[in-house]
């Protein structure tokens, strides 16, 4: 059996650190939205046993540190299947360590296939919550769309779609460790949010405007020394007419919402020719599972 399916990046029309739990996570507040730029991930399954994925890069491992292999391995647990070699090939076009959720993509994408190879009729929700053993960020990119995030990622609420927009996305030639950023975190003296209820009100209003210049990411007051280039590229989208810029996860890719096909273009061009790894993107709308 073989089936193909696409793994959507995500971005962070707002991320919030509204404190630290018990468990030494954070308990996040983000709005989030899946965008048409995708890895293609095919699953060969036959007779046999044994897991391996082949994501073309040398730097991605190929074993059970990779977050496709979790998501199979969690999938066959859950369903109690066995019996079968599964081989998954990605083809990988979202850049990684960027902020955009492209292993957790891959792995969501990974359930989402295996539940239709076989006919497994796991709901939507289900897989959302076989996905938190994967990664926070499984659970959204199971279906994606325009939704509140909580907690650790698994606290998921449906929001009203995002207007149509384009999307351009620059990824600097660096990215940063996410648990350093979050080591230099301190809950209690984040004196800028994001005005997340704003964001949602219009959502509601279908306020394209309202949204872009509400987007707020509480890691960009706490990145290391040296990370100027962050604000340069928010400011170089901004000049180019994006409505608003903000840097998506924790880094450090940063996207620009524009209501004009045309200036994202020009925005793309240019941004690219400063040798910025560099994608010009849509959003996309809750997956039917």
């Amino acid at each position: 059996m073989v089936e193909t399916g696409l793994a959507f990046a995500k971005i962070n029309i707002s991320l919030d650190i509204v404190s630290k739990m018990d468990d030494g996570y954070h308990f996040m507040k983000m709005v989030m939205q899946s965008v048409d730029l995708s890895d293609e991930i095919t699953i060969d399954c036959s007779p046999g046993e044994g897991i391996k994925v082949d994501a073309g890069a040398p730097y991605l491992p190929g074993d059970e540190r990779n977050i496709a292999v979790k998501a199979a391995m969690a999938f066959y647990r859950h369903t109690g299947i066995g019996g079968c070699r599964t081989h998954i090939r990605i083809i990988k076009r979202i850049p990684v360590c960027a902020g955009l959720g492209g292993g957790s993509a891959d792995g969501a994408c990974v359930l989402r296939i295996l539940n239709k190879m076989f006919g497994s009729n796991i709901s939507a929700s289900e897989l959302e919550k076989l996905g938190r053993s994967v990664g926070s960020d499984v659970p959204f990119c199971v279906a994606g769309g325009t939704r509140l995030a909580e907690g650790r990622g698994e606290i998921l609420t449906d929001l009203p779609c995002i207007p149509r927009c384009h999307i351009v996305i620059c990824k600097p030639p660096f990215s940063f460790s996410t648990p350093e950023l979050f080591g230099r975190v301190n809950c209690d003296k984040i004196h800028a949010r994001p005005d997340t209820d704003g964001i949602i009100a219009a959502l509601g209003k279908g306020d394209l405007n309202s949204i872009a210049r509400r987007m707020y990411n509480v890691f960009e007051d706490v990145l290391p020394r040296g990370a100027r280039d962050i604000a340069d590229v928010k400011y170089a989208l901004l000049d180019s007419g994006a409505l608003g810029a903000v840097m998506t996860g924790s880094g450090s890719a940063v996207f620009g919402i524009f209501d004009n096909e045309n200036a994202a273009k020009k925005a793309y061009e240019s941004l690219k020719q400063g040798h910025l790894e560099c994608f010009l993107t849509g959003t996309t709308e809750k997956l039917e599972i």
